[in-house]
């Protein structure tokens, strides 16, 4: 198990350019995710919240709860850099669903916003966090 643990958490990218260059990119990914995706769940438009579209026809609590999770607290631990792997599962579910399914038939000027996302989580899922995370130093401590 411990070994398990280990492998989600490790992630060195060779240099500390790289994974100061990756912890930027992941900051500023988290906090544009929360900023312009997050922020919508929490506002009111016209007296109405936002309207998550559902179209797995998951059940409506459980397809709210997902999408606001992954906009909301997933950017919160894609900046800590904890549990940073499984942390963007959610999302990149989010995305990807939304990419393929929701905007299938738009305009690749509307598809864009999901594809970019998806890649960007999935760089994220492939490397880790990097050096400078909670995932690094947790695994230090194990």
């Amino acid at each position: 198990m411990t070994d398990f643990i280990k492998q989600i958490l490790y992630s060195d990218l060779g240099t500390s350019f790289n994974n100061m260059a990756f912890l930027v990119f992941r900051v500023l990914l988290a906090v544009e995710l929360f900023r312009v995706h997050g922020m919508k769940k929490f506002r009111l438009e016209n007296g109405q919240k936002e309207q998550v579209p559902n179209p797995l026809h998951l059940p409506e609590k459980l397809n709210g709860f997902v999408a606001t999770f992954s906009d909301t607290a997933v950017p919160l631990f894609i900046i800590l850099g904890l549990g940073t792997r499984l942390a963007v599962l959610p999302t990149i579910g989010v995305t990807a669903v939304g990419y393929f399914v929701v905007h299938r038939k738009d305009s690749l000027e509307v598809r864009d916003v999901p594809y970019m996302y998806t890649l960007s989580l999935l760089l994220i899922l492939a490397f880790g966090a990097g050096k400078y995370s909670l995932d690094y130093y947790l695994l230090n401590l194990i």
